[in-house]
């Protein structure tokens, strides 16, 4: 399996107290290839672990891979705000929007099921996901 990590499914799988954890574990265990994902997600995981080592650490080891520069897509990112400003999308959601556009062949591996069933790529496209049962 293949997919863009959101930050849910990084802090289910380090936290082993997280209600996601044997969710994240299951994934991660079905994971081909590198996860795709960008460094607001990354920061995201850092808080919420608490670990900045843990989450190179997930690069290094080539659980994740950085697949996406912001500074290449300010116009779409600011679109985006614009066009989800009700929900308040935070950047690391803004970009997996734009990761799910580019990589429309990918699931979206996310937690945030609530905000992922609205949020369209292509303006019109539902983005595929994969979240907890």
């Amino acid at each position: 399996m293949m997919g863009i990590a959101d930050t849910g499914l990084l802090v289910g799988f380090v936290n082993r107290n997280d209600k996601f954890h044997k969710w994240a574990i299951d994934i991660v265990a079905q994971i081909s290839e590198p996860l795709l994902s960008c460094e607001a997600v990354l920061a995201e995981t850092a808080f919420h672990i608490g670990s900045c080592s843990v989450v190179l650490s997930m690069v290094r080891d080539g659980l994740v891979k950085l697949a996406f520069n912001c500074q290449e897509h300010i116009p779409q990112l600011g679109a985006l705000a614009a066009r989800y400003a009700d929900r308040s999308p935070d950047l690391a959601d803004l970009c997996l929007i734009r990761m799910s556009e580019l990589h429309p062949e990918l699931p979206v591996i996310t937690v945030d099921r609530e905000d992922f069933r609205v949020y369209r790529r292509n303006t019109r496209e539902t983005i595929p996901i994969i979240c907890p049962p």
